[in-house]
């Protein structure tokens, strides 16, 4: 439940209409649950070991394979914070446009670092703190009576795409229902992998699927496919309670960046125990509390450059 469900699936309704903005869910959603599937078979007949989808990988298609995948996957993973950062400025400048740019990026940056360096067990106390309050801001985008009581007059069953077509429309959604990875990237951390990560993944793709197709049954029945267009921030506008929504878009791209800096180490500890880069020995070695700080260094380099550029 990310940045784009705040932020653009308003414009998705606007551009498509409902059916097609339902079509265009349903075909992502179809594609991450196969995924998810797949994920669930292998994850039940294999013993899961800490690396998440580089074991998976490791352990069906071998070293080779999972090698030359592992390391683009460090990669996009650490570089990603950075995206995700800069999402939560973009959300923290819109409460306090004074702030200077560069500095709340770098602090956001820091504080992901810092709560993932402490250890793994606060960044999930942490997300279940952000989970309360992104649970909080959906509660209040559907159940504010001025938006229930005034629905639009002018409801859209099919857009025109103006200015797009359906697959594009299709591909700045898709990355909403892309975060499968989150619990199988966290495997070594678990106590029974084999049964957590596929119940947890399921159940994921599942709840926010049906969030996902309710938002845009809200939005065409509250706002016209101008209104939609134009205003990104509509969820927000429109909502019983705004500092809440606003949270929540806050809350979730800082939620995304804290999952993505906690699993990209454990990605690089799985491949420098299995020997398969340089350095191997240090990028496997952990702290006292079993976190991989060496790894966390690697990994927060990157995406620190990844900011800086």
């Amino acid at each position: 439940l990310g940045v784009i469900m705040y932020l653009r699936m308003g414009w998705v309704v606007g551009n498509a209409g409902l059916l097609g903005a339902l079509a265009i869910i349903a075909v992502a959603v179809t594609i991450t649950a196969c995924t998810g599937l797949s994920l669930s078979s292998i994850a039940t007949n294999t013993r899961m070991e800490a690396g998440g989808p580089f074991a998976i990988i490791y352990r069906a298609l071998g070293r080779e394979v999972a090698g030359s995948i592992g390391v683009p996957l460090v990669f996009s993973q650490a570089l990603v914070v950075a995206m995700y950062v800069f999402g939560f400025r973009e959300g923290w400048l819109w409460i306090f446009p004074e702030h200077p740019a560069l500095l709340v990026d770098l602090l956001s940056f820091a504080s992901v670092c810092l709560i993932s360096w402490i250890s793994a067990g606060l960044a999930f106390r942490i997300q279940y703190v952000i989970l309360t309050v992104i649970a909080l801001s959906i509660l209040s985008i559907f159940f504010c009576p001025r938006t229930l009581l005034h629905p639009t007059s002018h409801f859209c069953l099919w857009g025109d795409f103006p200015g797009t077509s359906f697959w594009q429309v299709f591909a700045v959604f898709f990355p909403a229902t892309t975060g499968i990875m989150v619990g199988a990237n966290m495997s070594g951390e678990l106590t029974n992998p084999r049964k957590s990560v596929p119940a947890g993944t399921l159940w994921a793709i599942g709840i926010s699927s049906v969030i996902y197709f309710a938002l845009a049954i809200w939005c065409a029945y509250t706002s016209s496919p101008s209104e939609l267009l134009s205003n990104y921030t509509i969820m927000v506008d429109k909502a019983l309670w705004q500092p809440i929504v606003v949270l929540g878009i806050l809350g979730a791209t800082f939620s995304s960046a804290l999952s993505s800096y906690v699993g990209a180490p454990r990605i690089l500890q799985a491949m420098g125990a299995k020997k398969l880069l340089p350095l191997g020995d240090w990028f496997s070695k952990t702290a006292p509390n079993g976190e991989p700080r060496n790894a966390m260094v690697a990994t927060g380099s990157i995406g620190l450059l990844g900011l800086l550029v």
